[in-house]
Formats: structure tokens, C-alpha cells, sequence
């Protein structure tokens, strides 16, 4: 007979769903991007001019991309500022892990810029290899992004479960 798992603290689980939620995001946003560099929502944009941008495929992706990307700088933005200084000062050998977490924002934060940009140029008829540029720069985000957030999950699960809520400042 095994022991049950012990379920996560609340801190715990917040991140893990907020993780869950940008992996949701990320996915939904590199299927539609494929989807987009096939063709038919091009195809599609060049036969009923600009309106379709207006309402179709094309600026739902644009929208999901960007929201997501936003979500995901203002995430690590709260870590860098507010969780991460808590972690040193409660476990002040988890240092490292953090540099290589704050190291890890940065090399993310590039790649959501890169992915911006690519968004930025959907829709412009002129310009019908922006849907694969995106699916290239989100396939670029993917892999440190989705590494990032396990690598967090599991390097600061002890700390964030030894917290009932959140730790005050002094």
C-alpha cells in the first residue's frame, strides 16, 4: 500500500494553475499559428480584404498572442518583484536556483518580444510569411518558457508549500 500524495499548499497550487493556464495558452496559440501558416486563413484573408482582420482567425490569433505574452511578462514581472526576494530570505539556499529563475525571465522575456513582433505583422497582406515567422517565434518561446515553469514548480514547491499565505515583509 502506497501513502497518499500530500496535496499542495494554496501558494502551491496557485502557481501550478497559473502554469497550467500560460501552457493552455501557449499551445491554443501555437495550434491556431500552424493553422494560420497553412494557408487557409491567409487564403482566406486575401480573398475578402482587410474586413476579415477585423473579425476572423487572424485577429483572434493576434489577440491570444498578445494577451498571452502580456500575461506571461506581468507573471514574472510579480515573481521578480514579490516572490522571489520572499525566497531568498526563507530559503537562502535556493539562491542560485533563483538567479537561474530571474536569468530564465530574461532569455523568456526576449523570446515573448520576438513572438510580439511576429504578431504584430499578421494580417498585412503585403506581408504573407508572417504567419510562419509567428509559429517560428513561438516554437522558440516553447521550449524555455514550458522548462522555466517546471523547473520552478519543482525548485520551489518545499518553500511555497511551508507558507500558509503569503510571507509579510517587514
Amino acid at each position: 500500500m502506497t501513502a497518499a500524495a500530500t496535496p499542495d499548499g494554496p501558494l502551491l497550487t496557485e502557481l501550478k494553475w497559473v502554469h497550467s493556464m500560460i501552457r493552455r495558452n501557449l499551445q491554443a496559440c501555437r495550434e491556431r499559428a500552424r493553422l494560420a501558416a497553412d494557408g487557409a486563413q491567409a487564403d482566406a484573408l486575401r480573398e475578402q480584404g482587410r474586413p476579415y482582420l477585423a473579425r476572423g482567425p487572424l485577429l483572434q490569433l493576434r489577440t491570444s498572442c498578445l494577451q498571452t505574452c502580456r500575461f506571461v511578462h506581468a507573471h514574472h514581472g510579480a515573481e521578480d518583484a514579490l516572490l522571489f526576494p520572499a525566497v531568498r530570505v526563507a530559503a537562502p539556499h535556493l539562491a542560485t536556483v533563483v538567479e537561474k529563475l530571474e536569468a530564465d525571465h530574461r532569455a523568456v522575456s526576449q523570446a515573448l518580444d520576438r513572438v510580439e513582433a511576429a504578431t504584430d505583422a499578421l494580417g498585412t497582406p503585403d506581408d504573407v510569411r508572417a504567419p510562419r515567422r509567428l509559429v517560428e517565434a513561438l516554437d522558440e518561446l516553447a521550449t524555455p518558457l514550458l522548462e522555466h515553469l517546471s523547473l520552478e514548480e519543482r525548485s520551489l514547491a518545499p518553500v511555497l508549500d511551508s507558507w500558509s499565505t503569503w510571507p509579510v515583509s517587514g
